[in-house]
C-alpha cells in the first residue's frame, strides 16, 4: 500500500536517518491531485489521499509497518474503566513546518474541522483540553471502535493541522499552502501537473533520506510506463497488464504489487425495488456465477489480486472469511437449478460489456474489453444500455477502501445512514448497531458469527441515494483522471430488462532499479 512505499522512501535504518537528505524521487501517479487532498480536514476516509497525508502531515496514532495503531503525535493513551473517556498524552517539543508548537488546541480544532468525522462526532460528547500536552475525548456511551476510526486511516479525524495558521489564512489559503507536522514540507502545487515536496530535516521520528519528492499526475497508463522507461520518473503506479508484462521482462525494472485493501464489488440498486428482476436473489447469483473473476484477475492483475466473497479484507479484525462464488460457464437452463442456484425456476440472464465513450481511456477500460472477449466466446447477446452512476435505478461500481476493522469498512455501505447505502436489511441493521456497543470482544465475535438459519427480514429503501452519491463525488474533487468510482457498463438482459455490471480490478506498480 502507499503507506509502506512512503515509509521506505524515508529511510530504512537509523544510520541513514542521521545523514542529510539528498536526491530526488519522482512518482507517476494515476490521479490528478486535487487541492483538497493537501488538507486532512477535507479527506473523506478513502485511502488514496493518504499519499499526501503521510508526507505532509502527522496523526496522533496511525498505521505504520508492523503496527496498525502506532503511537505518533500521541506518546500514549488510556481508556477509563467505564470505557467512555480516552486520555491522550501528546508528544512534546514537536513543531509545525512554520515553527508553531504542536498543542492540544490543534488536536481539538482538527477533530471538529475534519469532514470525515461523521461517525465519531456522533459518539463524542466533548473534547477536553487538560493542558497543552494532554487531551481527553469524552463519549456519550462506550464505543469499542473509537480507535479503529480515530487511530487508523478509516478517517482523517486524528490528523493534525495548525489551528492558528488555518484561522489566519482560511481553508482555501491552507489548501494553497498547507503547513503540517510530517516528514516533508510543501513546496508547490501545479494543478494537473505535479506536487513538489521537500524534506523536513526537523521531523521528530527520523530525518528523511530523500531530499525532494515530485508527485506527477499522469492519468494515462501507457504514458506512465513510457516515462519510467525514459527515466523521467522513478516509480510508476497502476500499470495495465501489457505494460507490466513488458517491464517484468526487463532486468532494469522491478515490478511490485501494491497490496491495496480496496475490494471491488457490485451494488445492485434495483434489488431494493420489488418490481425489478434484481429484487430476486437468483438474478444476482446468476450474474455472480457468470463472471469469470479468476480469468480477469490473471489477465489484468497477473493473478496478484486475491479473490474473495466479501467486502471486508480477511486480515481486518472481526472479518468473516467468505470464499468467492465459482464461475460456471454457459449451460442449459436445467443446469442452474440443479447446481448453481437450487431453486425450482431461475430467470435467464445474459451478461455483456459494451465499449463506451463515457469511459474516456480510464484506468480499467481493458477489463471491459476482456469481458467482451469472454462473452463473445460464450455467445451472449449484446444489449446496449447506459445508466448514469448517480441515477437510483442504475447500478454502481463500489470499491471500499476504508481502513480499520470490519465495522469501519462497512460504515458507509451497510447502515442506512451510510453515504453509499441504498437500502438496509432489518436484521443486519440491528446487528450492526448491537455489535458497535458490545465492549466484550468474545461476546462481539460470537454475535458476529453467521447464522445460516436466520430468517429473511423486511428491507428499508433509501430514496435519496442519488443525491448523496452526487454530493460525495463532488466533495472528492479531482481533475482529469481523478480517483473516482466510475461505472464501466456491462450489459445484460434479465427477464426482458437491461442492466449494468462492472468488473473487479487491482493495481500494479513498477520502479526503476
Amino acid at each position: 500500500m502507499s503507506v509502506l512505499l512512503l515509509s521506505l522512501a524515508l529511510g530504512a535504518n537509523l544510520a541513514d536517518a542521521q545523514q542529510k537528505p539528498e536526491g530526488e524521487m519522482r512518482w507517476a501517479l494515476y490521479v490528478t491531485v486535487p487541492p483538497a487532498w493537501l488538507d486532512p480536514g477535507e479527506v473523506m476516509g478513502f485511502i488514496t489521499p493518504f499519499w499526501l497525508q503521510y508526507a505532509l502531515h502527522d496523526a496522533l496514532v496511525k498505521p505504520m509497518p508492523g503496527n496498525i495503531m502506532t503511537p505518533s503525535l500521541a506518546e500514549s493513551w488510556t481508556l477509563s474503566p467505564d470505557q467512555k473517556t480516552y486520555d491522550f498524552k501528546l508528544r512534546q517539543g514537536v513543531k509545525f513546518h512554520n515553527g508553531d508548537p504542536f498543542t492540544a488546541e490543534d488536536v481539538k480544532f482538527s477533530f471538529y474541522r475534519a469532514k470525515s468525522s461523521r461517525v465519531l462526532k456522533e459518539k463524542v460528547r466533548d473534547v477536553e483540553i487538560v493542558d497543552a500536552h494532554r487531551v481527553r475525548f469524552h463519549l456519550h456511551e462506550p464505543f469499542p471502535d473509537f480507535m479503529a476510526f480515530y487511530g487508523t486511516i478509516a478517517t482523517a479525524s486524528g490528523w493534525i493541522v495548525p489551528k492558528k495558521y488555518v484561522e489566519k489564512v482560511g481553508d482555501e489559503g491552507f489548501k494553497k499552502h498547507p503547513i503540517g507536522l510530517g516528514p516533508y514540507k510543501f513546496v508547490s502545487n501545479t494543478p494537473g501537473i505535479e506536487v513538489v515536496l521537500e524534506a523536513n530535516e526537523s521531523y521528530w521520528r527520523k530525518m528523511p533520506s530523500v531530499k525532494r519528492l515530485v508527485l506527477k499526475s499522469v492519468p494515462e497508463p501507457t504514458t506512465r510506463a513510457a516515462m519510467l522507461k525514459k527515466g523521467e520518473v522513478d516509480i510508476a503506479y497502476l500499470l495495465d497488464a501489457p505494460a507490466a508484462q513488458e517491464l517484468k521482462r526487463d532486468p532494469n525494472f522491478r515490478l511490485a504489487f501494491s497490496g491495496a485493501i480496496g475490494i471491488h464489488f457490485l451494488d445492485f440498486f434495483d434489488q431494493w425495488d420489488p418490481k425489478s428482476p434484481w429484487h430476486d436473489r437468483r438474478c444476482g447469483l446468476a450474474a455472480n456465477y457468470a463472471i469469470d473473476k479468476k480469468s480477469i484477475n490473471d489477465a489484468e492483475n497477473l493473478g496478484a489480486s486475491r479473490l474473495t466473497g466479501g467486502m471486508v479484507p480477511r486480515k481486518f479484525e472481526f472479518a468473516l472469511t467468505l470464499e468467492p462464488y465459482p464461475t460456471i460457464r454457459r449451460r442449459p437452463s436445467s443446469y442452474w437449478p440443479r447446481r448453481a442456484i437450487p431453486m425450482a425456476s431461475t430467470p435467464a440472464i445474459s451478461i455483456r460489456i459494451r465499449r463506451t465513450t463515457r469511459w474516456g481511456g480510464g484506468r480499467h477500460q481493458s477489463r471491459g474489453h476482456r469481458h467482451q472477449d469472454q462473452d463473445r466466446h460464450d455467445g451472449a447477446r449484446d444489449v446496449p444500455v447506459h445508466v448514469a452512476a448517480e441515477e437510483a435505478e442504475g447500478r454502481l461500481r463500489l470499491r471500499p477502501r476504508a481502513y480499520g476493522n470490519a465495522a469501519t469498512r462497512m460504515a458507509e455501505f451497510v447502515p442506512i445512514e451510510g453515504s453509499f447505502t441504498r437500502g438496509a436489511d432489518q436484521d443486519v441493521e440491528t446487528l450492526y448497531r448491537q455489535q458497535a456497543r458490545e465492549t466484550d470482544r468474545k461476546k462481539r465475535e460470537a454475535m458476529l458469527a453467521p447464522d445460516p438459519e436466520a430468517p429473511v427480514r423486511p428491507r428499508a429503501v433509501r430514496p435519496d441515494v442519488g443525491i448523496h452519491l452526487a454530493d460525495r463525488h463532488r466533495a472528492a474533487g479531482g481533475g482529469s483522471g481523478a480517483d473516482e468510482d466510475r461505472s464501466l457498463p456491462v450489459v445484460g438482459a434479465v427477464r426482458g430488462r437491461d442492466a449494468e455490471e462492472v468488473a473487479p480490478s487491482g493495481a500494479l506498480r513498477a520502479a526503476r532499479g
